[in-house]
């Protein structure tokens, strides 16, 4: 059988970093050894068998990971993946977040955010030669772009004749290989128990990315289908979906230099980027963006000071908005001072230098390599340019193109649609559109576009886009005021903010949406054709990039191959596994100072105000004061853990990975990595590196002791 680049770059001997690389399942044979050293009971190759245990419980929630933890669809993930559905579901006169919510018995689950699903895969396939046929390697631009387009939707047609599967065909090693994902599709999914606040985001922000920690960072779905066993949308009719796998709670507490390994779907890591990507990204983009989700904070939080329900709507963002706005200030300052530009640089020199040494490498290669730098240094620059843009749009004026943009595309067969707007995106396109006034106030919205059209504005005439300044009815060089009478004009003469006119325009034509007299559907219409030709430019630009960074990504691998190195694809949201052992660290520049490995209640005590981020309930306090700890107490510790590090690989995605023993037994949730350490999304440290778990034992503790889920722990087999 013909070896992929994948797997002859996993082949090529494995230097000695077994904590380093988020592996593909089926790599893991080939790291056998190292999974053996670090302690792994199991046969390594089991983990490759996607439907068997303990993959075929791993699940993904299409942005956090979850698996199953019972025969009847309970899912176990972080609070903050099921905060939004707690948010949504909450009111100033039954706050869920501030008090928790514990579904006694099925009837009593509450349906989740709209959108909401839980992904099983099943199937990875490798699809690379018939995604970059002979004829679609010769192309180059835009009609690449849609070749390759194509050629996904027909391979995704194809897998997904088995009703109720989701299938994908990402993309590895920046588009030098394709993979099908095929994964099943539970639309049904139920909010069953979440913590108080003050235990699931015990800490807030103040402690997010911080160690030591004491963030009970647990919460839980089920899944939901038809009678039949079917996926569906919600129904009072269907059954709890019964998964063939679901992970066992360890009977054994988890100690330092234990064996570790984490299962989730890692959203984005960026380590075979070139050296003007870097600096572009830390010199520009992340201050940008920093300082940008620093007013949309602050906006959001005048403007929903006073209105308890405004400020509840908008609890899913502000949660959002502040992980990634700690995170990037976090990245930029491991970034400053350090020598990763420089690395970053002197190895892509010496790249270049080892394809230049030879003709036939030289011939290969170094034509896509001078390329890719020029093609991406433009797409910086657009970028830059165009950063306030997405800023300043109010948001049912995305959700009128969007809405017109389909009703455009529900003209043609449905395999000549462009992705996103087919047949088998419309139940959750319609859950999308249909849920946006529960996360939506006027007031704010307008707050924020304004915040932001005032800085598009300030740029000079020739950075402008005609076509939307044209649609909100603005010119450059206008004042505040005139900026904020032109959307005050524009918001008023929308009905989009009504949930049931909103909805109607699904089925709409072109036609009606072009005799419409409402502000927003007017103005994407007037956008419609500068949308598509802006659309087509990214294209153009794109398929180029894509065909000269395969081509880099290429040589890359065979440069590394060379010298003996390992080469793991960036991740990609994809399923993954990471390994390595529960460890504390030092901390400081001097060496001065210790990370123990684990946290436990008393941290909770300490910490405790009463008031804000650090406020635990009573009930709780109580317990830990009364040292009710039962049976999960640390031996050693003589007391609850909460939280604990380990040398994991992971990144956002990762959240809600369950943390598995030796024998894969549920040890515990990733949930967060040290703030020193996030940088590895870009460079990966393997000293330094620290991701966050939260103990099954503090998870389990507070459901017996705390909010009293005895039927979930004895559905989960613990008592």
């Amino acid at each position: 059988m013909k070896k992929t680049l994948l797997s002859l770059a996993i082949l090529a001997s494995f230097a000695a970093h077994a904590d380093e690389g988020m592996w593909m399942p089926q790599q893991l044979p080939q790291v056998a050894k190292q999974l053996k050293a670090a302690g792994l009971k199991l046969d390594p190759a089991t983990l490759t068998k996607l439907t068997e245990f303990p993959m075929g419980a791993i699940v993904s929630l299409g942005g956090c990971s979850a698996s199953f933890v019972s025969p009847q669809g309970l899912v176990i993930t972080n609070h903050h993946c099921v905060y939004n559905s707690v948010a949504i579901n909450s009111t100033p006169q039954r706050d869920l977040l501030a008090d928790g919510f514990l579904a006694k018995t099925m009837d009593e689950e509450l349906p989740a955010a709209p959108g909401s699903r839980v992904f099983v895969t099943e199937e990875v396939a490798n699809v690379s030669q018939r995604v970059i046929t002979p004829e679609v390697a010769k192309l180059t631009g835009k009609a690449r772009v849609d070749a390759i387009e194509k050629n996904q939707k027909a391979l995704v047609a194809e897998c997904e004749k088995d009703a109720g599967y989701r299938c994908t065909v990402p993309s590895f090693y920046g588009g030098l290989e394709f993979y099908r994902i095929k994964q099943l599709e539970i639309r049904d999914v139920r909010l069953v128990h979440a913590p108080a606040s003050g235990v699931g985001k015990f800490g807030g922000d103040t402690d997010n990315w911080m160690w030591p920690r004491h963030t009970g960072d647990y919460g839980f779905y089920r899944a939901y289908v038809s009678r039949d066993g079917k996926a569906a949308e919600f129904s009072k009719d269907n059954v709890p979906y019964q998964p063939k796998h679901f992970l066992k709670i360890a009977k054994e507490g988890v100690k330092e230099g234990d064996f570790i390994m984490a299962l989730g779907y890692p959203g984005r890591t960026n380590r075979h980027r070139l050296p003007s990507e870097v600096a572009f990204t830390f010199d520009w983009n992340y201050p940008a963006f920093v300082k940008a989700s620093g007013e949309t904070l602050a906006i959001i939080e005048r403007e929903t000071k006073n209105d308890p329900a405004a400020k509840l709507k908008y609890a899913g963002q502000v949660a959002g908005v502040n992980n990634y706005y700690k995170n990037r200030k976090g990245m930029i300052a491991s970034y400053e001072g350090s020598d990763i530009l420089a690395r970053k640089t002197a190895e892509h020199n010496a790249l270049k230098a080892w394809v230049n040494a030879n003709p036939a490498r030289k011939a290969e290669f170094g034509a896509d390599i001078e390329a890719v730098e020029k093609l991406i240094a433009e797409r910086d620059a657009k970028v830059k340019r165009e950063f306030f843009l997405s800023y300043s749009t109010p948001r049912f004026l995305n959700s009128a193109r969007t809405l017109y943009r389909l009703a455009n595309e529900r003209t043609k067969p449905n395999a000549d649609r462009k992705s996103g707007y087919q047949e088998r995106d419309l139940p959750r396109l319609t859950a999308g559109i249909t849920g946006q006034d529960r996360t939506y106030d006027e007031k704010v919205d307008k707050a924020l576009v304004l915040n932001f059209l005032k800085q598009y504005n300030a740029q000079p005439a020739n950075e402008h886009n005609l076509a939307f300044d044209n649609g909100l009815g603005i010119k450059p060089g206008m004042g505040d005021a005139e900026l904020k009478a032109a959307l005050d004009k524009l918001y008023a003469g929308s009905q989009l903010q009504n949930k049931d006119f909103r909805t109607a325009w699904l089925d709409k034509s072109p036609a009606e949406f072009q005799a419409s007299n409402d502000a927003f559907i007017k103005a994407a219409v007037a956008l419609y054709d500068a949308d598509r030709k802006e659309e087509a430019e990214e294209e153009e630009l794109g398929g180029n990039i894509q065909k000269t960074y395969a081509s880099y990504m290429k040589a890359k691998i065979a440069y590394m191959n060379s010298k003996g190195q390992a080469v793991y694809p960036d991740a990609n949201s994809t399923l993954r596994v990471t390994f390595g052992n529960v460890k504390g660290r030092g901390y400081g520049a001097d060496g001065t100072g210790s990370w123990t490995a684990f946290t436990t209640v008393k941290g909770v005590l300490a910490k405790h105000t009463g008031e804000g981020e650090f406020n635990a309930p009573e009930r709780q306090l109580a317990a830990i004061r009364a040292k009710d700890f039962g049976k999960y107490a640390d031996p050693k510790l003589k007391t609850v853990p909460v939280d604990y590090l380990a040398t994991l690989d992971i990144t956002g995605g990762n959240s809600g990975s369950a943390a598995l023993n030796a024998k894969a037994e549920l040890i515990g949730l990733a949930f967060d990595g040290t703030l020193d350490s996030i940088i590895s999304d870009w460079d990966f440290n393997k000293e330094a590196t620290r991701d966050i778990q939260v103990d099954i034992r503090y998870i389990l503790w507070n459901m017996d002791k705390v909010d009293h889920a005895d039927n979930l722990l004895k559905e989960m087999r613990v008592k």
